[in-house]
């Protein structure tokens, strides 16, 4: 495929995405216009008054803080997934015998609300940050672990008898083999967990905190400022696309650095 036919294809995927927008917001408009006729404080939900909310919170730097700490939040979550959850994916894709032993338990949690665990986490770690890392963390753990396991089954065994006829030492399989072949589904866990983490973000930040996107929504509920609530939530929805494009695009970059070698 020639450069020229690439170029062309990415101007309608962005074309066609900056339609689906537009119509997004198109029907926000048409869906406010018809409730304002029933509801009087539908006007302050508007596109207008949102955008222009939003421009006045990021001017007046308002939003930088909360902005900042809900990101600090995430990257600690998914910090401490990621150490806890690979060398478990690795362990549980290695052994049949531990993955028969766990994956009945895993299952099991991996099923449970992160949410239903805020009391529990609130006692043991308290008001603050804790029980967010926590029920991030939480979270964020099974589509790593998942994942990383599956990644190792599905390696070709040749690789790893052609590692042992070299005499390579487990650590050098480990880290030679194993994980440049699994760090795919390493980085499609990771996706996976960034959308989790970041819907589950503001319900946590509902926890007593006085800094971050959830507390700011919290805020402008209890201040009545509408149109600053949907410039929240705007934000929020950005900075969470955001998010994802960038996995996907450090997926894309890896699959295409590996085809490439």
């Amino acid at each position: 495929m020639n450069t020229t036919t690439k170029t062309s294809r990415a101007r309608v995927r962005i074309t066609l995405s900056l339609a689906g927008l537009l119509s997004l917001v198109l029907m926000w408009a048409v869906g406010v216009s018809v409730l304002k006729q029933d509801v009087s404080l539908a006007t302050s939900f508007s596109p207008r008054e949102t955008f222009e909310s939003l421009y006045e919170l990021i001017a007046q730097n308002q939003l930088t803080l909360h902005t900042l700490v809900s990101l600090k939040r995430v990257g600690v979550g998914l910090f401490f997934a990621l150490v806890l959850g690979v060398p478990i994916g690795l362990a549980v894709g290695l052994s049949r015998t531990l993955e028969t032993s766990t994956s009945s338990a895993f299952q099991f949690l991996r099923m449970i609300s992160p949410l239903s665990w805020m009391p529990i986490a609130v006692m043991l770690f308290g008001i603050g940050d804790g029980p967010i890392y926590f029920l991030l963390t939480f979270a964020a753990i099974w589509p790593i672990i998942l994942n990383t396991s599956a990644g190792v089954r599905q390696l070709d065994p040749k690789w790893l008898m052609l590692a042992q006829s070299l005499s390579a030492t487990r650590s050098e399989v480990l880290f030679k083999v194993v994980l440049p072949g699994t760090l795919g589904h390493i980085l499609t866990g990771l996706r996976l967990s960034i959308g989790i983490v970041w819907i589950l973000l503001v319900p946590c930040e509902m926890l007593g905190v006085s800094s971050g996107l959830g507390y700011f929504v919290l805020d402008t509920r209890d201040r009545l400022a509408y149109s600053e609530l949907m410039a929240v939530i705007v934000l929020i929805g950005a900075l969470g696309f955001a998010l994802d494009t960038a996995a996907q695009k450090l997926y894309q970059y890896w699959t295409h650095t590996k085809s490439a070698a």
